[in-house]
């Protein structure tokens, strides 16, 4: 590690105090994820060492890449189902995560990817995967605890609108579907602002890289657009999947 980028003291001194600044603030704030904070970053640390070199190899074979991609699928799935878990336990949710998850991010990389839009290379479909499944994730994730939550907190609203002849879905859809489409609220501010308040990773990498600033652009426009996609395939499908799952008594959820 060159010694000019100063990551070494970063490593022994601020990352610690970085954590400890998340874990205080969160402990003020009372939103329970200190020990999430904690977690996180250390899974991050040895993630992030043992992924480095499957990676390396992932690069070498556009087949070594689709593998990986395919791995980022289901450890995505396992994440959104998790974190759905906690608000209610619901029959086959991880179908659920995972088809949301598989057609808002497969149907946009195929976009992407077949065409030739992106280059069809490993260098390009790795990367490319990871931002476009994190992204649609991270909506799913959001969407589905957002209007299970609702759904607990307006269960009487619920089952008023089965007391005036609407069908299970419908009624829930009525009650809850306004709030899904906050899941998409960070993926719409972040292309609002790009370059203005932000300079995303894709567009740096390749500037440094030696790419020229509009190829640089639109490469960075590509990854923003897609991402809207597949996020809003996403919440759409995890909208029609909840409102047809076997919901348990709205009481019973957690807020």
């Amino acid at each position: 590690m060159s010694p000019d980028t100063g990551l070494g003291l970063a490593a022994v001194v601020v990352l610690p105090l970085l954590i400890v600044i998340g874990v205080a603030a969160s402990r003020y704030a009372g939103t329970r994820h200190d020990k999430g904070i904690v977690t996180a970053a250390l899974r991050a640390v040895v993630q992030l060492a043992a992924v480095g070199a499957v990676v390396g190899v992932a690069l070498q074979h556009t087949l070594g890449a689709i593998a990986f991609v395919l791995v980022m699928f289901v450890i995505a799935t396992f994440t959104s189902t998790r974190r759905l878990h906690q608000t209610a336990v619901i029959p086959q949710q991880w179908m659920y995560c995972g088809t949301a998850i598989g057609l808002g991010a497969f149907v946009v990389l195929l976009l992407l990817i077949g065409p030739g839009v992106v280059p069809r290379n490993p260098a390009t479909i790795l990367p490319m995967g990871g931002i476009i499944i994190g992204g649609t994730m991270t909506a799913t994730t959001l969407a589905g605890r957002r209007m299970l939550s609702e759904y607990g907190t307006r269960f009487g609203e619920f089952e008023a609108g089965l007391s005036i002849g609407l069908l299970p879905p419908d009624a829930f859809k009525l009650v809850v579907g306004p709030v899904a489409g906050d899941a998409l609220l960070p993926a719409l501010d972040q292309t609002r602002t790009v370059g203005l308040v932000s300079l995303p990773g894709a567009f740096v990498g390749m500037v440094l890289g030696g790419a020229s600033p509009t190829e640089a652009a639109a490469l960075q426009l590509v990854v923003l657009l897609g991402l809207i996609a597949s996020e809003s395939i996403a919440i759409l499908a995890i909208t029609e999947l909840l409102a047809r799952a076997r919901l348990p008594d709205g009481r019973t959820v957690s807020s």
